[in-house]
């Protein structure tokens, strides 16, 4: 039973790590963007950060509950 909840946990983490990528890119091209204004290039460029922080959690998260569906 635990197996099968630390996969199905592992499958949630990758999900979200890769929708904190997809977010991290799209704040990353907004923060590069000439054409936006100053506050909004600032704003993009603090959401990505956040959002490889929250990236690289997921990712840890992910290969702790993968390791764990192993055992």
């Amino acid at each position: 039973m635990d197996t099968i909840k630390n996969a199905a946990n592992y499958v949630s983490e990758t999900i979200q790590g890769a929708s904190a990528t997809a977010s991290k890119e799209a704040n990353k091209n907004v923060a590069k963007d000439s054409d936006a204004n100053l506050s909004t290039r600032a704003q993009a460029a603090g959401d990505a950060i956040s959002d490889k922080f929250d990236e690289q959690a997921h990712d840890r998260k992910a290969d702790v509950h993968k390791e764990a569906a192993k055992h």
